[in-house]
């Protein structure tokens, strides 16, 4: 069996990521053909390209006939399919993005959509049934208004941005009043104040002996009209679809009402379902706008230096290796790399750090910009990142459409779209609910020929009874929460892509971890220093220092960097170093010759080490260190150890974690068993697997899963990327500038900090609570109210205030995510 591997970026140009239903399209397509055993997705790794692995047998056929078929395939969907996600203005609240959903659903040719309540479409269409124009066109038709279009094409963004501003400046024309009318935005809200104003004069009017009957009912008209408004609006639309939906139901009550002649209780229901309306709308609307801060952080203009003067231009027209002057305490314009100038910049707008981090220019201006993902963190900037006391010149490193924030905004808006576990639930829930009341509902208008009753009284029975089934709180408990977590998690600097990893990111029992970067600080330190045969620590730190000055391998710059901070003067260099590969380094200093590495050198040059010497290195081995011996002449000096230290906030962290009830921290690394038990000893791991090649990793998560059944992966999102997606949450540290951890994470900590990690637990294991909560309330008010409303206990009136109650309830209570703070003050 033969393999070949082909950049999904070559075969789907188009999709939005290795997730897109496309990738599982063409794996589907290829999967069948004749020769082609298997097809499988390696996402992203270091700087490359997801790619399509294919395993074939080569005596049926061809690696140049897999690459072949693999084009055609992926060019045939390219043109097949297209994706695009809308960001628009007009959908109130959750029931009335389903509507349109479902209306965009029934368009020929969209073969999936899906919206949100705060204005974002995501869909894939068929290109041979329909066009962008065509679904723009159908949009419009709903009654909103397309602020934005994003298509996925890598060429002609600048066309098309020109394009989706057009549509907005037509949709505008035609549909300025989209939120509801003559007031904008606020119509609705201004519209059932006006119709609880109207309600509580007739009321009030009622009440006053000797006035005619018709002044109090034509205020209560006056109230119907305008708290039905947008009740009527609504049902109608939904009823051209073939969907009863609640505002229906609303709308049948109230006018079941006004029939037995109780104006009163059916304006009161009017104007508490408009009021309701329009605070879901205002819920949705503030964490929709808390999202929405994320695009203003970075400013629209920069200082392009250009033959040593500044311009200031459009931040669209920078380019990769433009140079910008960013003066002290002003947003930083793009993404790029410090070239001049020392400062402390704020990168809490896109990490979350509370501290400012210190930037330093790199040693050559001249650097090439391919390499800005490899160069260090103290180097690198963001946009809308702010600056600190000092200017700065950066060298710009990606275009704006691209820039660390920009991902940012596009993933959470694309987060915003995808529906949780609960939230499929009660959207099936209610598919088969509203047909079951309207049933329930007839056969109580027939109770008058079963029960000695008047057809009045069982039609009243009826109508309350609609009131209080009717699940308007069942509808907006889990998108509201939802939304206000993943939108506390973003400010924070947390990205969490959907319901779906929110909810199940609380239910985790197990996590596991990459070592190298993300328990430990992923670079080597100089732990120890332990002379021998007479001489001192200084001596044994000012030779190493001469000797590894020499040599570019990380493990010398370790030594010089750790030995240096100890020694503090200058040493001169040795002379002659010659490296000894996979074993150490060799060099003369003041004549003598110096050998500088690990056990193996020795033995290989003929040297013999002593019994005590070879014991305390095998013993400093066993508790994780690297250790390297340093003999000057024929005389040994002594030992130096080296580790990858674990990172300061690993051990509380850890401990956060089991207080929030992961009983098992598991970490998974390519090191040696001695190095993973010696750092899981120091921090509090429960279990470490050394030894481990990526694939074994991913079957270390498979393995954990059978008995967790609920495991995260947190790695780096780079070379961790199949074990996350073995996952039950895939979970990407410090993924601010990675492209790769962006991508490839269900939640990515955009800082390079662990202790983000029981935030975003917490955050969940809250969201959890509160959508539970909701669920609670919603389904115990319609199971409280439909028994006392069917034996004639409860009335209209109490229905309402009832149905309405729990609504509020419920919006107000998932607002409160929106203010949650971590235990033991993470963040």
């Amino acid at each position: 069996m033969e393999k070949t591997r082909i950049d999904l970026e070559i075969l789907l140009p188009e999709v939005p990521g290795e997730r897109d239903e496309c990738v599982t399209k063409i794996i589907h397509a290829l999967q069948s053909r004749r020769g082609i055993e298997l097809v499988h997705l390696v996402p992203q790794k270091d700087n490359s390209h997801a790619q399509l692995c294919f395993h074939y047998d080569a005596s049926v056929i061809s690696v140049t006939e897999v690459e072949d078929l693999a084009k055609a395939a992926g060019a045939e969907l390219t043109v097949r399919y297209g994706h695009l996600l809308f960001n628009v203005s007009g959908i109130r609240h959750p029931r009335h993005a389903r509507i349109i959903e479902r209306e965009l659903r029934a368009v020929t040719g969209i073969v999936s959509v899906a919206v949100a309540a705060t204005g974002f479409i995501q869909l894939e269409y068929e290109r041979a049934k329909t066009s962008q124009e065509t679904i723009e066109r159908s949009i419009r038709k709903a009654g909103l208004d397309i602020k934005n279009v994003e298509d996925f094409h890598q060429t002609g963004k600048e066309d098309h941005a020109e394009h989706a501003h057009g549509d907005h400046e037509h949709a505008h024309e035609e549909h300025g009043h989209s939120h509801g009318g003559i007031f904008g935005e606020k119509t609705e809200l201004i519209f059932a104040l006006i119709s609880g104003a109207l309600l509580g004069i007739g009321f009030g009017l009622s009440f006053i002996n000797g006035l005619p009957e018709f002044i109090p009912i034509a205020f209560y008209i006056g109230a119907y009209f305008f708290g039905g408004y947008f009740t009527t609006k609504e049902a109608l639309t939904a009823i051209s679809k073939g969907d009863f939906e609640i505002d229906f139901l609303m709308l049948v009550a109230a006018i079941g009402a006004a029939v037995l002649g109780e104006w009163a209780e059916g304006a009161l229901l009017l104007f508490l379902f408009s009021m309701g309306h329009a605070l879901e709308h205002y819920a949705m609307e503030k964490a929709r706008k808390s999202i929405a801060a994320l695009a203003d952080l970075a400013p629209k203009t920069a200082l392009l230096k250009q033959d040593g003067t500044l311009k200031e231009v459009d931040i669209a027209n920078l380019k990769p290796g433009d140079i910008i002057v960013v003066k002290p305490n002003s947003k930083i314009s793009a993404d790029g790399i410090v070239i001049k100038g020392n400062s402390s910049v704020n990168q809490a707008p896109i990490t979350g750090e509370s501290i400012p981090v210190d930037k330093i220019p790199v040693d050559n201006p001249d650097i090439d910009i391919a390499t800005a993902n490899t160069i260090d963190k103290s180097h690198k900037v963001f946009a809308g990142s702010i600056n600190g006391a000092e200017a700065l010149e950066i060298k710009v490193s990606k275009v704006a459409s691209d820039s660390t924030i920009a991902r940012l905004v596009k993933l959470v808006n694309e987060a915003q779209t995808q529906k949780s576990r609960t939230q499929n639930f009660t959207d099936k829930l209610e598919k088969y609910y509203v047909p079951a009341v309207l049933i329930l509902v007839v056969l109580l208008l027939g109770a008058f020929l079963v029960v000695d009753e008047p057809f009045s009284a069982s039609f009243y029975r009826a109508m309350a009874v609609l009131v209080a089934a009717s699940p308007c709180a069942l509808a907006i408990s889990t998108p509201s929460a939802v939304l206000s977590g993943v939108a506390r998690a973003a400010r924070c600097g947390v990205l969490i892509k959907g319901g779906k990893p929110l909810e199940e990111l609380g239910t985790l029992t197990a996590i596991a971890f990459d070592k190298t970067g993300t328990l430990t600080e992923g670079k080597p330190k100089l732990t120890g220093a332990y002379p021998l045969n007479g001489f001192s620590e200084g001596q044994l730190l000012e030779i190493a220092i001469a000797v590894e000055k020499l040599s570019d391998h990380p493990l010398a710059a370790a030594i010089v960097k750790g030995a240096s901070e100890k020694v503090r003067k200058e040493i001169k260099p040795a002379e002659k170093a010659e490296a000894i590969v996979g074993r150490g380094v060799k060099a003369v200093y003041n004549g003598s010759v110096v050998h500088i590495g690990n056990k193996d050198l020795f033995i290989e040059k003929g040297s013999s080490l002593p019994d005590d010497v070879r014991k305390q290195a095998e013993d400093l081995e066993q508790k994780g260190n690297t250790t390297m011996i340093v003999e000057l002449g024929d005389k040994l000096m002594g030992i130096l150890t080296l580790m990858d230290t674990p990172r300061p906030d690993a051990k509380p962290t850890l401990s956060q974690l089991q207080t929030l009830g992961v009983k098992r921290m598991v970490m998974l690394t390519g090191d040696n068993q001695k190095v993973a038990e010696a750092i899981a000893k120091e921090i509090g791991i429960t279990d470490a697997m050394g030894n481990l090649l990526p694939e074994q990793k991913v079957a270390a998560i498979d393995k954990l899963r059978v008995n967790e059944k609920q495991v995260a992966m947190v790695g780096d999102g780079v070379n961790d990327a199949p074990a996350m997606a073995k996952s039950t949450v895939g979970i990407a540290m410090g993924a601010a500038g990675s492209d790769v951890a962006l991508e490839t994470a269900d939640i990515a900590l955009m800082a390079d900090k662990l202790s983000n990690l029981p935030f975003a637990i917490g955050l969940s294991k809250k969201a959890s609570r509160i959508i539970k909560q909701n669920l609670v309330v919603s389904l115990g008010m319609v199971a409280i109210l439909i028994p006392l409303t069917i034996l004639g206990i409860a009335h209209i009136g109490p229905a309402v205030i009832g149905h309405e109650g729990s609504t509020l309830v419920v919006v107000f209570n998932a607002l409160r995510l929106l203010g949650y703070r971590a235990p033991q003050g993470n963040k």
